[in-house]
């Protein structure tokens, strides 16, 4: 019995693991490409544009 509560446990538990993972990895990813983008296009009129 103890097992099966076990692999309910995992099975609800590893989805959402999985999916804060994900979003962790987008949000320092997109972190990462901002601040490059902004060191690469320093100078740019374009910047002011963005809001």
């Amino acid at each position: 019995m103890a097992g099966a509560i076990a692999i309910i446990a995992v099975l609800l538990i590893l989805p959402i693991l999985v999916i804060m993972t994900g979003a962790v990895g987008a949000f320092i990813l997109g972190q990462f490409l901002y601040r490059d983008a902004e060191i690469r296009n320093e100078g740019s009129e374009l910047l002011d544009l963005n809001l």
